[in-house]
């Protein structure tokens, strides 16, 4: 008797949490530390890069975090106008708006006689042909009614959590250059761990994510250091 192989498939659906945490600490982890970099070669003691980088993270987490909220919130009044306008033309318009359920249905190889009953029984419940339409003619999915709430908190709490990392060096070090050379060090290895797990969880190669995020992150701390030695 022949076995048969099982087959799985593996897709990846990042949720919306994995998303904002991504952008929190993508930019939580690059910006103090160019800040903290660029800080390091005009002064010499370690305070004012401490006080300008707590400060820094406290205004980015905050305006990271309303970016997000107002993003996810924006999101979800598209939605909702979306489904009032598609609940109307189900009322108003049922002949066009049969027409394209019955479009859809042929983009995906179904003939018009095949596609008649379906185009009937999708029409006869009002909900679910709205759901239908949403879904499948404008690509919108509700999105969650806490949305923006979540979002910027995720955001912001993530910033902030990047942000200490960097600067963490200078709170117990006080010699700005060397402050400096161990903050590049534990930067570094952070953004190429968080570059490995955020490959994994938004489906890109991990390695090369890593290396990416590594090298971006590296050269705005570069240019910022280079920018204000010569400033100075």
């Amino acid at each position: 008797m022949e076995q048969q192989s099982t087959h799985v498939e593996e897709h990846f659906m990042a949720p919306d949490v994995i998303r904002d945490i991504v952008i929190g600490m993508a930019d939580g982890l690059t910006v103090p530390f160019a800040l903290a970099a660029g800080l390091s070669g005009t002064v010499s003691t370690t305070v004012l890069v401490v006080t300008a980088g707590l400060a820094e993270i406290a205004a980015g987490s905050i305006a990271m975090g309303l970016g997000g909220y107002l993003a996810a919130k924006t999101e979800r009044e598209h939605y909702l106008s979306e489904l009032e306008r598609e609940r109307r033309e189900v009322v108003e318009l049922p002949h066009r708006e049969r027409e394209e359920v019955r479009d859809i249905l042929m983009q995906w190889g179904m003939d018009a006689e095949s596609a008649e009953p379906v185009v009937e029984a999708i029409s006869r419940d009002p909900d679910r042909w709205v759901n239908f339409m949403m879904k499948f003619e404008l690509g919108l999915e509700e999105p969650e009614p806490k949305r923006a709430r979540n979002s910027s908190l995720t955001i912001g709490l993530s910033y902030i959590a990047g942000g200490i990392i960097p600067l963490a060096p200078y709170m117990v070090i006080h010699d700005p250059g060397a402050a400096l050379a161990v903050s590049v060090v534990v930067t570094l290895i952070a953004l190429f761990v968080f570059g490995l797990i955020k490959g994994k969880f938004t489906g890109v190669k991990p390695l090369k994510s890593a290396w990416q995020t590594t090298v971006v992150g590296g050269l705005a701390a570069g240019v910022a250091y280079l920018v204000a030695r010569w400033v100075s």
